[in-house]
């Protein structure tokens, strides 16, 4: 009997295991389906990413504004049923808020939940466009992921070149601008005092040329110093007068075992800046500003676009100064603060050589 048991046991599990394979089999198998087919749900969305006009500075109050929305999630390409935009004020900017609608009916859609890119094309009433300075768009979340600036007006493209002279080069020359507006303009921030060391080298000739009635030491010190490393400077001979050669130049060889006492070498860094200077009209700002390479004894070419304000334009800016534009052109960044561009101008204006 006890033989028999095992037998028993595998029929009976080799029986159970065809049940089980033939409940699970159906005729349908496939790919799972997305949802069951009576369902249904209406809802909200989301999204991560939102970009007002590609990027822009400034948005003139005529032009179309355009919206572009990214990283969409709307669960299935067929369950999005619109975008929504709501509208609201925060003092004297317009808060644009997309809602991503959803509504689902149990379709199937072959799609990412993740939905492409959706640019849309905002059109605004001068209702809603009074006495606005700025435009902001946020997600559900409420988060800030752009913002741009609304003016009256037009803009002006225009290309200037300047003649970059040598003194531009010579601290001593500073402060320093080139003729009228625009203008740029080098001025000396600040000094700071440093010291370099350095030790003598004997250095003898293999192979001398008597050609001198007399002979002075030569220091030959070297192009660029190490504050952090004690400079070893050929000690060698030269003839004191005329242009006779002491020494084959290169039959000198240096002897690092003989070195005198360490010396100072006292230098200064000289700390300038260099900015575009611009007089404009008032209330008017910069969109955009490039640059071409800067070079002495060359054309200096920059491209600027400005916004020009109407006349019934009520707000200024974005600038330190009203009439005035500052560019810092070695830190590629607008003049931030207005103070330092009144003291900027009087440098400009009254203190700065003109160059010829």
């Amino acid at each position: 009997m006890s033989n028999r048991n095992p037998v028993v046991i595998l029929l009976v599990a080799l029986i159970a295991l065809f049940f089980c394979v033939t409940a699970c089999t159906q005729d349908d198998d496939g790919v799972l389906p997305l949802s069951s087919g009576d369902d249904y749900f209406f809802g909200v969305g989301f999204f991560r990413k939102a970009e007002l006009d590609s990027g822009a500075r400034i948005h003139l109050a005529s032009d179309t504004l355009f919206l572009q929305m990214g990283n969409l999630w709307t669960f299935a390409n067929c369950a999005l049923k619109e975008i929504e935009i709501d509208k609201s004020r925060e003092g004297q900017s317009l808060v644009i808020s997309p809602k991503v609608i959803l509504e689902y009916d149990g379709e199937d859609c072959p799609a990412p939940y993740y939905h492409p890119d959706t640019v849309l094309s905002l059109m605004l009433d001068e209702d809603e466009m009074e006495d606005v300075s700025q435009i902001l768009v946020r997600n559900d979340e409420d988060s800030l992921l752009d913002s741009i600036l609304l003016r009256r007006g037009k803009f002006e493209l225009d290309t200037f070149n300047f003649f970059v002279d040598s003194l531009f080069d010579s601290v001593h020359a500073l402060p320093l601008r080139t003729k009228d507006s625009p203008s740029i303009m080098r001025v000396l921030d600040s000094l700071t005092p440093r010291v370099f060391y350095w030790r003598p080298m004997k250095s003898d000739c293999e192979l001398r040329v008597d050609m001198c009635d007399s002979v002075v030491n030569d220091t030959i010190f070297p192009s660029s110093w190490d504050v952090n490393d004690t400079a070893l400077v050929p000690m060698r001979k030269l003839c004191a007068l005329g242009d006779s050669v002491y020494c084959v130049s290169a039959r000198w060889v240096n002897d690092s075992t003989k070195l005198g006492d360490v010396q100072e070498r006292a230098d200064t860094v000289w700390h300038t800046s260099l900015y575009y200077v611009e007089k404009i009209p008032e209330c008017a700002s910069v969109n955009s500003i490039s640059f071409g390479a800067f070079a002495l004894d060359h054309d200096f070419t920059i491209v600027r676009e400005l916004m020009v304000p109407d006349r019934d334009e009520t707000f200024c800016g974005p600038a330190a100064r009203k009439d005035l534009f500052v560019y810092d052109i070695q830190r590629m960044r607008f003049f931030p603060d207005s103070l330092d561009v009144d003291s900027l101008y009087g440098i400009w204006k009254s203190e700065a050589t003109v160059v010829k």
